[in-house]
């Protein structure tokens, strides 16, 4: 199992990170080693000083597929949930100056909390579905899939131009503007639309 990445999904959070809006999806892997185990707190990494928090809605791949077409792609996933792209900003910024690789910053252990998945049925419209991240009881970011530059079906028949998807594999599909600093102490909840998926303590 693999966890596939996009970045720069949202026009509202490339320009806060002053990045350029993508014509083509971008994206990269974390490890299975990333995922948060179920109702354990996340512990704040040694290696940081100014560790983000990105909420995106994630899909999971439910078979095999390589080079598979767009009219296709709706086969490939029938379950959605939210996860947490953390990400060391700090470390990733002293990589992007050096013209670095920053898995580092983006592929370390835990840095991947997900949610218990939801069948995708329950939603009418793919490209209309709401999700939020909600800190301390305070809501920080909130998002709609109809805000995506790059639509699922659009991601699924990019990356498996490169990346064989399996079942089982995640994707994450980006994160809307609101990006900021996670503290020790804080307390995360991640929704679907009005329902809770998952919790957890930064500790």
């Amino acid at each position: 199992m693999k966890i596939i990445c996009i970045g720069r999904n949202y026009v509202a959070h490339a320009n806060e990170l002053n990045n350029p809006v993508p014509t083509q999806p971008v994206f990269f892997l974390k490890p299975d080693t990333a995922l948060l185990p179920p109702h354990n707190p996340f512990f704040y990494p040694d290696f940081t000083k100014d560790l983000h928090y990105e909420v995106e809605l994630v899909i999971k791949i439910n078979k095999n597929g390589r080079h598979i077409a767009e009219k296709f792609a709706h086969k490939y996933y029938d379950e959605i949930s939210v996860g947490i792209d953390f990400t060391a900003r700090d470390l990733q910024a002293r990589c992007k100056e050096k013209g670095l690789p920053w898995e580092i910053a983006k592929a370390f252990d835990f840095s991947a909390p997900v949610g218990s998945f939801k069948a995708i049925s329950q939603f009418t419209d793919k490209k209309n579905i709401p999700f939020s991240l909600k800190i301390n009881d305070e809501i920080r970011q909130q998002g709609n899939s109809s805000n995506m530059i790059f639509s699922f079906d659009q991601i699924i028949a990019y990356v498996s131009q490169f990346v064989t998807l399996r079942s089982g594999d995640m994707i994450f599909t980006g994160t809307p503007e609101g990006v900021g600093p996670a503290k020790m102490e804080d307390h995360f909840e991640l929704f679907l639309a009005d329902e809770k998926l998952l919790e957890f303590n930064v500790k």
